[in-house]
């Protein structure tokens, strides 16, 4: 056995009982009393008095990105269920994909340190042992919520983004009942600064991996604050929200991207400095991935600082809570002009004290990743590995601190920040690559993780920030640049041009071709917009859902970056649950349109055809070219040249499906094809014959069926509108969020017909219910409930009954076991349906038996019965 075979042999061994250890929770980690053990399931909204300032969260809800923000200074939500305080609906810390139940956060802090006068002080929102709590809100202050979105109850002019939470909180609370103490027992001695916050999220496809975070830092005393550093300290774990606990968290991997190859090529870099955490390797199950297997990376990236020639560190650790010696974190060795310094309690990673964290935040250092821990960096200063070198770099629970400065702030004087919080999906692409990790050679492992999802989302978190090549501040200044040069060449092409299969010779001449990359320094908060979705209600029938919709603003609206009316068209999704990924293209119309793309003898890299212009309707084609003109008759293999103008070659490309007849290329139909175009666009002063009985223009009404359904499951359906896109500047077609709006409907009897028959067709199914009918394993339960246990996901359906009714389960003995208050609209696809999770009033699951039901509603009352075989 050769050398490489025997040492991947032993840290494959050390890497199994890893992982042994920690299930069994001995050994190494048995010491350890991690205070996120008594956090899981805890809510964090809580206060002593009515007095005291409450902590709120908001959580943005709108792109691919779900993240839970606090009004103190913190984001993540320590491992808890919290409310929305918009929506009051229970939601974890940091969800993504969207709705997927996998987690990324266990939470992140706000750290700013300065000298005063000589003091060493720091206010953090949390840190390590989550007592300290040094930022809150004034009493009453919660969160201020508007929107871009003109459809939306919050839309507001100031708004930036779909979703902008703002708020305000202080450092200047000195209760120790509020604030706790750190580790040194040392009160907190506030900085007296005011931090205005404003967070904001996107759900077009190219903004929906990111939330912006844009905040105002006041200094509000009297004393100048001197040599200030700002971190971001990030406790990042990944798990499904099923894995909760050790297994989840303690094997994950951190850090840091200093650049990503530029998309322009051509040897170009693109400076990121984005710190990052992930699971170590995807819990694959079974040498294969699943739907709880986090794939994803997380990472956090500055993008606005007050001035652009500010130290950047980034600095990890794995803290451990009961042996402090055991603590560690990369550190450099010991240097006359750079002291070492170890922490309280003699721990070498986790600052403990105001003056600790001062130190990590200004320490101007770059920590090797946690999977090069078993490598040795003392040629880089670094101190040798520790012992347990081989087992950190698996994976371990870490935090990380992404810090910046140094600056001064005067009283009263305001300093704008803004970084991104980023998600990269397909971070892990191979189940198996893991199992090649040797912690003496983790380039082996490290070469199969793809960042390039990451370093794209990264890219326009910068670019919806301040848009390059564009002029915001009108002075002149477009932003960054690169130029890309080509020598001059003599190229040929074969080709066929109006039939006739010819020979193009041209000298291309040298040229080069300029890109901005990045914006004129002047925030702009904003990007194109796709139209925004239609609103729709589905109407259930049995084996068949028929679904409604009403264009008016997708129509009508204006693209907010470039101004255009750019509407292109719908489609509709099902889908058996409401991830984005589980949705397929049931139909869709697009308006029959062309892109025209033209022959460019100087196009760089080389010769080609560009498309410059947005698409062109089929009417203004044979208004140009003649009224029998047929632009998918000219190919890229037949192409046209405008007569007498031997340089103007070109051909034509649908775009989109171009399905614009209505009820015959597309099962999407105009529900009342005759009605002429409005009067008037707002319904308010529109004629009454060109309004519904729900007041909605008629002109904009469609309508489609999607049949051949199985009636007894749930299926979800959503409507987006696309545009064309901006060819101008290289923006491909952009189409509304999948993720936003979705519907749910069981296709069963519609409920004017279940009424018609006076409720008397009420069932129950699956009846009997059975314990071993793998109901789940067939999707026929629990699909939206993927966080919940088997015996939690469980369902038995109450069909046909009234949109407002009691439903009374009894045992055979005629015990209550559960009372279901059923109260909807009418209007509510679900409204003619209900059903029981099989857990009994006193919360225990269910026993095998006879049961009896009774319904009960202001006009009758129905008995029925059903079987459960456990």
């Amino acid at each position: 056995m050769n050398k490489l075979k025997i040492i991947k042999n032993r840290y494959t061994v050390i890497f199994i009982t890893v992982f042994s250890i920690i299930s069994t929770n001995s050994s190494l980690f048995s010491r350890e009393v991690s205070p996120k053990l008594n956090s899981i399931g805890k809510s964090r909204q809580s206060y002593s008095s009515t007095s005291d300032p409450i902590v709120y969260y908001a959580v943005h809800n709108r792109g691919n990105l779900q993240l839970a923000v606090a009004n103190n200074g913190t984001f993540g939500s320590f491992g808890a269920l919290v409310n929305d305080v918009f929506t009051d609906e229970p939601v974890q810390s940091c969800i993504y994909p969207k709705n997927s139940d996998i987690v990324y956060l266990w939470v992140g802090s706000l750290w700013i340190g300065a000298i005063v006068g000589r003091d060493t002080l720091v206010s953090c929102g949390t840190e390590d042992w989550y007592d300290v709590r040094e930022f809150w809100p004034r009493p009453n202050d919660s969160f201020r919520f508007i929107s871009i979105d003109e459809g939306s109850e919050f839309y507001s002019d100031d708004a930036y983004s779909e979703e902008d939470f703002i708020c305000v909180y202080y450092d200047t609370v000195t209760d120790v009942n509020l604030t706790g103490t750190d580790q040194t027992s040392r009160n907190h001695k506030p900085l007296n600064i005011k931090v205005t916050q404003r967070s904001m999220a996107w759900s077009y496809e190219y903004a929906d991996d990111f939330i912006l975070f844009d905040l105002q830092i006041e200094n509000i005393g009297f004393n100048k604050l001197e040599n200030v550093y700002m971190g971001i300290f990030v406790d990042g774990d990944a798990w499904h929200s099923t894995n909760a606990g050790p297994q989840g968290w303690n094997d994950d991997i951190v850090g840091f991207k200093r650049e990503f190859d530029a998309p322009e090529g051509n040897g170009f870099i693109d400076t990121v400095n984005i710190a990052y955490n992930a699971d170590n390797d995807g819990d694959p199950t079974d040498g294969a991935w699943d739907d709880k297997s986090p794939r994803s990376v997380m990472g956090t990236r500055v993008i606005r600082t007050p001035s652009d020639s500010l130290n950047y560190s980034f600095n990890w650790w794995r803290i451990d809570y009961g042996v402090p010696s055991q603590d560690f974190g990369p550190r450099k060795i010991d240097k006359v002009n750079d002291p070492f310094r170890r922490m309280g309690d003699g721990r070498l990673g986790t600052p403990t004290s105001d003056e600790d964290k001062y130190y990590v935040l200004r320490h101007k250092e770059f920590d090797y990743d946690l999977l090069y821990t078993a490598v040795d960096h003392t040629d880089d200063d670094y101190q040798p590995p520790p012992s347990n070198a081989d087992i950190y770099s698996s994976g371990f629970d870490t935090r990380y601190l992404l810090s910046f400065g140094p600056f001064n702030i005067n009283p009263k004087e305001k300093l704008p920040i803004t970084f991104a919080v980023v998600g990269g999906e397909d971070f892990h692409n191979d189940p198996g690559a893991f199992l090649t990790h040797d912690p003496l050679n983790p380039d082996i492992f490290y070469n199969k993780l793809d960042f390039s999802a990451l370093a794209a989302n990264s890219r326009w978190a910068s670019w919806v920030y301040d848009n390059p090549g564009v002029d915001t501040d009108n002075n002149g200044t477009f932003g960054k640049f690169r130029v890309a040069c080509f020598d001059s060449t003599l190229v040929t092409v074969d080709t066929t041009i109006n039939n006739v299969d010819t020979t193009i010779t041209f000298y291309q001449p040298d040229k080069c071709d300029t890109t901005f990359y990045e914006g004129d320094g002047t925030p702009d908060f904003k990007g194109a917009s796709p139209p925004p979705a239609p609103t729709f209600r589905l109407e259930p029938d049995v084996g068949k859902i028929k679904v409604l919709f009403n264009g008016l603003r997708s129509e009508n609206a204006k693209d907010q970056f470039s101004g255009n009316d750019d509407f292109e068209g719908y489609r509709v999704y099902i889908g058996r649950d409401n991830l984005k990924t589980s949705f397929s293209l049931a139909s869709s119309f697009d308006r029959e349109n062309y892109n025209k793309y033209i022959y460019k003898v100087n196009k760089l890299p080389e010769p080609g055809f560009v498309l410059k212009d947005i698409p062109f309707s089929i009417e203004s084609l044979r208004a140009s070219y003649g009224a029998s003109f047929n632009p998918e008759f000219w190919t890229k293999n037949n192409l046209f040249q405008v007569p007498g103008f031997p340089d103007s070659i070109f051909y034509f490309e649908a775009q989109d499906y171009n399905a614009s007849e209505l009820g015959v290329d597309t099962d999407i139909k105009k529900r009342f094809p005759n009605q002429p175009y409005p009067s008037n666009l707002n319904p308010d002063s529109a004629l009454a014959d060109e309004l519904t009985e729900e007041g909605n223009l008629k002109y904009f009404e469609y309508e489609l069926t999607i049949d051949n359904l199985l009636p007894t499951v749930e299926w979800w359906v959503n409507i987006t509108a696309f545009d064309f896109g901006s060819p101008e500047v290289g923006l491909a077609s952009l189409e509304s969020s999948l993720s936003i709006g979705a519907k749910s409907a069981y296709p069963l009897y519609s409920l004017s017909d279940v009424a018609q028959n006076n409720y008397e067709n009420i069932y129950t199914y699956p009846n009997p219910y059975r314990k071993d009918g793998n109901y789940r394993r067939e999707g026929l339960e629990g699909r939206t409930k993927k966080d919940r246990p088997d015996n939690r996901a469980r369902q038995i359906h109450f069909v046909n009954i009234p949109p407002v009714c009691t439903i009374k389960i009894f045992s055979i003995d005629g015990d209550l076991i559960k009372k279901l208050d059923h109260n909807t609209d009418s209007s509510d696809p679900q409204s003619s349906r209900a059903e029981w999770d099989m857990i009994t009033r006193n919360t225990q699951e269910v026993v095998s038996g006879l049961y009896y039901y009774v319904i009960e509603w202001d006009q009758g009352s129905f008995v029925g019965k059903f079987v459960i075989i456990m």
